[in-house]
């Protein structure tokens, strides 16, 4: 996959599950471009939202899905389960192999870092540099840059549990493997983090 996209949609209270299964019938309709990848439901941040992580082989198609959900009168087959939705699109680190789909979690850390405006390449450098060494405590899924919107760069990681991922990041931090040497130089104090869980509609579990 060499595009990804990253939707947000808000949901009514308990809507994520409830929402489910039409999402993945709108993402697998005949007409419908690119592949599901994830499908979280969050439980730590803010709450009744879904994020879904679909990849695609060229922008074209890409643009093609986001037209397709944006003219659609239902989109993601749940408007009325939706109160907002957004819609990101992303290329991953250059260095990145595709998202590889499995049973990795079953908790996911999502997070989004906002660059300074010239940041993108120093900071591709220094993740470049680092993420061999941080693969040693966790598996990550991807980490990718946006195409759209303000300069960000989005992470996301799956654990077996909370304890797993506290001491993962713990343990790399105090072995001065992460974060990326001169890494945090190129974003700003902009940032979230999500922990979600999948979907049973997930890909990755």
């Amino acid at each position: 996959m060499k595009f990804y996209e990253l939707a947000t949609l808000d949901t009514v209270i308990f809507g994520g599950a409830k929402a489910a299964p039409a999402i993945e019938a709108f993402v697998s309709a005949p007409e419908a471009k690119g592949r599901l990848l994830g499908a979280w439901g969050n439980d730590i941040g803010a709450l009744n939202k879904v994020l879904l992580l679909r990849g695609f082989d060229s922008h074209d198609d890409l643009l093609a899905e986001r037209d397709r959900v944006l003219r659609s009168s239902n989109p993601f087959g749940c408007a009325d389960l939706l109160t907002g939705m957004s819609l990101d699109s992303y290329k991953p680190l250059d260095f990145l192999p595709p998202v590889e789909t499995g049973n990795f979690g079953p908790v996911y850390e999502i997070r989004t870092y906002r660059m300074k405006v010239n940041g993108l390449t120093p900071t591709m450098e220094k993740w470049e540099a680092a993420i061999p060494g941080r693969l040693g405590y966790s598996k990550m899924t991807i980490a990718m840059y946006s195409l759209d919107g303000a300069p960000r760069l989005t992470q996301i990681w799956p654990y077996a549990s909370l304890e797993q991922r506290a001491q993962a990041r713990a343990q790399s931090v105090a072995d001065g493997k992460w974060p990326p040497k001169g890494g945090p130089d190129w974003l700003t104090p902009d940032m979230t983090s999500t922990v979600a869980m999948p979907l049973a509609i997930s890909p990755l579990k």
